[in-house]
C-alpha cells in the first residue's frame, strides 16, 4: 500500500511548535527536499519590529540596506543601495517598493530572540535575519535562493507562489535568469502553489525553489537565511589555508624515474608522482581539518568586521566587578561563535579564530551571549584567559550588570 505524498500545507496549531511537527520529522521529510507551508508557526505572532524602526536602520551608515523598485507599467526594475536618507520614505507613495535590511538580528535584540526557535539547526549554518517592509504590491521578483530560509510573516498579508514541480517528481523548473534588470530574476515563472500568508504563519523553502512574493497590503516579512558556501569557496579557503602552511621543502620528486620513449610526454607515472606530491598536502589530520572549517564557517559571510574597542579595565578590576555582580560581558552581536570536540579537549571558534579549550568551556561560551560573575568564575582557567583576550579583541564589551541585554 502506498503511503500518502506529504502535505505542502499544515497547520501548526494543533501540534504546537513552529514547525508543526517534531523537528527530527521536519529534517527528515522537508529539510533541502520540499516547501512547506506552516500556518500558525507562531501564533498570535506580534512583529518586534515597526516598520519605521526598520526604516531608521536603512538610514544607519553601519546597516546593509536596499530599496527595490517596480515599475509595473514596463515590468522595470530599480535597486538602491543605503544608507538613505529618511526624506526618501514619505516620497515613494504606497505601492510598488520594498525596503530590505540584512543583519536585523545584530541591530535589534528582540528580532535577535526569534533565533532559539530555530535551534534544530546547527547555529552556525544560519546566517541572519533579514527583514523586509513592502508596500501594497511591493515584491522583489520572481527568483530562487541558493540556501535554505524560513518566511515569516510578521505584519500584514504577503502572496507567496512557488514552483513545487521538483518536489512534486515533475522535472526541474528553468533557471534562465533574465538579462534586462540587475537583479536575479526568472525568465520564466510557473507556479504550483499560491497561498496568502498572515502575521505568524512561515513559509519553509529548500534551494533552488522558483517563488514569488508580493504584498497584498503593507506589511513585514521576517527571512532566516542559512549560510551555505559554494564549493568554490570552500575550495578556495582550504587551498589559499594549505598553501599558507605549506614546507616548502616538501616538493614534486621523481626518485624512481626511468628512462622515457618520448622526453616530452607527461606520463602517466609523471602524474601519479603529482597526485602523490598533492596528497602530502592534504589535511588528513582530524583535528587540522577541524579547525580549518570551523574557522573558515565562523568568518564567511561575516557583515561586520570585529575590532577591538576601547582599552578594557585590568584584570584585577574587571574579575572583581564580575565577582560583586557590578559587570557583565556582553558578546559583540557580529561575533559568530562554535566550538567542535578535539583530540584534546575541544577547540572554540570566534570569527575566524579558533582557541583550545576544556570543553565545558567551549560550550558555555559558544552558547551563551551573555557572561555574568557566576558564569565567567565557573571557567577554567584557560577559559578566563580566553575571554579576557577574546573582550581585548572587541569579541565582548564590559556592561553595567544591570544594562538591557
Amino acid at each position: 500500500m502506498s503511503k500518502a505524498p506529504l502535505p505542502f500545507e499544515i497547520d501548526a496549531r494543533k501540534a504546537g511548535g513552529p514547525l508543526g511537527m517534531p523537528a527530527a520529522q521536519f529534517l527528515r521529510d522537508y529539510w533541502q527536499k520540499r516547501p512547506l507551508l506552516i500556518r500558525n508557526a507562531f501564533a498570535d505572532f506580534e512583529s518586534p519590529l515597526q516598520p519605521e524602526d526598520l526604516a531608521g536602520l536603512a538610514c544607519e551608515e553601519i546597516a546593509l540596506s536596499r530599496l527595490i523598485r517596480h515599475d509595473r507599467s514596463r515590468d522595470g526594475w530599480q535597486v538602491e543601495t543605503g544608507p538613505f536618507d529618511e526624506d526618501l520614505f514619505p516620497g515613494l507613495g504606497d505601492r510598488d517598493w520594498t525596503l530590505l535590511v540584512q543583519d536585523v538580528d545584530k541591530w535589534d535584540a528582540d528580532v535577535a530572540a526569534l533565533l532559539p526557535h530555530f535551534d534544530f539547526l546547527p547555529r552556525w549554518r544560519i546566517d541572519d535575519v533579514m527583514v523586509s517592509f513592502a508596500a501594497t504590491g511591493g515584491s522583489v521578483g520572481a527568483h530562487v535562493d541558493q540556501y535554505d530560509v524560513f518566511l515569516l510573516q510578521g505584519q500584514g498579508h504577503r502572496r507567496w507562489q512557488i514552483d513545487a514541480s521538483d518536489a512534486m517528481g515533475l522535472g526541474v523548473p528553468s533557471q534562465d535568469f533574465r538579462d534586462d534588470v540587475e537583479l536575479k530574476l526568472l525568465r520564466t515563472f510557473d507556479p504550483t502553489h499560491e497561498w496568502v500568508l498572515g502575521p505568524g504563519d512561515m513559509l519553509y523553502l529548500p534551494p533552488m525553489v522558483p517563488h514569488h512574493g508580493v504584498a497584498e497590503d503593507p506589511c513585514l516579512t521576517f527571512s532566516v537565511g542559512m549560510r551555505a558556501p559554494s564549493v568554490a569557496e570552500l575550495m578556495g579557503d582550504y587551498i589559499d589555508t594549505l598553501a599558507a602552511e605549506a614546507d616548502e621543502s616538501i616538493r614534486y620528486h621523481d626518485g624512481n624515474l626511468a628512462p622515457q620513449d618520448d622526453p616530452n610526454e607527461i606520463d602517466a607515472d609523471a602524474m601519479a608522482r603529482v597526485v602523490e606530491a598533492l596528497n602530502v598536502m592534504r589535511m588528513n589530520d582530524p583535528d587540522r581539518l577541524g579547525d580549518w572549517f570551523g574557522s573558515f564557517i565562523t568568518g564567511y559571510r561575516n557583515a561586520q568586521q570585529v575590532v577591538a574597542g576601547g582599552e578594557p579595565p585590568p584584570r584585577i578590576e574587571l574579575e572583581w566587578l564580575l565577582s560583586q555582580d557590578q559587570a557583565v560581558l556582553q558578546r559583540n552581536p557580529f561575533t559568530r561563535m562554535a566550538w567542535r570536540r578535539a583530540q584534546n579537549g575541544a577547540r572554540l571558534f570566534a570569527s575566524g579564530t579558533a582557541w583550545p579549550l576544556p570543553l565545558r568551556d567551549a560550550r558555555t561560551l559558544a552558547a551563551e551571549p551573555r557572561l555574568d560573575g557566576l558564569a565567567y568564575a565557573a571557567l577554567s582557567g584557560s577559559g578566563r584567559d580566553a575571554v579576557l583576550e577574546l573582550l581585548a579583541q572587541g569579541h565582548y564589551t564590559v556592561l553595567d550588570a544591570d544594562a538591557d541585554a
